[in-house]
């Protein structure tokens, strides 16, 4: 009970913090062309915060948890250190998943012309500010 109750808490404490993390998205898609959609989840596989019309970003992230499972096991397994990002490319583009903090994940949807590096570098920036907006919102449920 005890558990669930924090859980609740904290997705609330998330969820104010949505606003910020909304803008740190557009602000990506605005520096990288290429981008179709992204959005911010919790390792658990809750949206937080998106951009992305068009995309059943529940069902994705869902598909993000599972494989950000898979990919810490593979870095694990062969002694590459804790997962950081993962990259797919399909026939009409790709998905990248960052890390943004030990709560948190960026995923970002591009398509199959974009400047892989370009997205890594920003990408990369925007993951290290939402991790500071997630860890920040949970930061403050700890001391309220």
């Amino acid at each position: 009970m005890r558990r669930t109750l924090r859980q609740r808490a904290e997705r609330r404490q998330l969820m104010a913090a949505q606003p910020e993390l909304l803008g740190e998205l557009r602000r990506l898609r605005a520096r990288v062309p290429q981008v179709t959609a992204v959005y911010a989840a919790g390792t658990d596989g809750l949206v937080l915060a998106q951009d992305a019309a068009g995309v059943d970003t529940e069902g994705a992230a869902a598909y993000t948890s599972a494989a950000i499972g898979a990919a810490a096991g593979l870095t694990g397994t062969t002694e590459r250190g804790e997962f950081r990002e993962l990259l797919v490319r399909g026939e009409e583009g790709y998905v990248a998943v960052y890390t943004a903090g030990p709560a948190a994940v960026l995923t970002v949807l591009a398509g199959p012309r974009t400047n892989v590096g370009r997205l890594h570098l920003e990408a990369r920036r925007s993951g290290a500010r939402i991790a500071e907006l997630v860890d920040g919102a949970l930061d403050r449920l700890e001391n309220a």
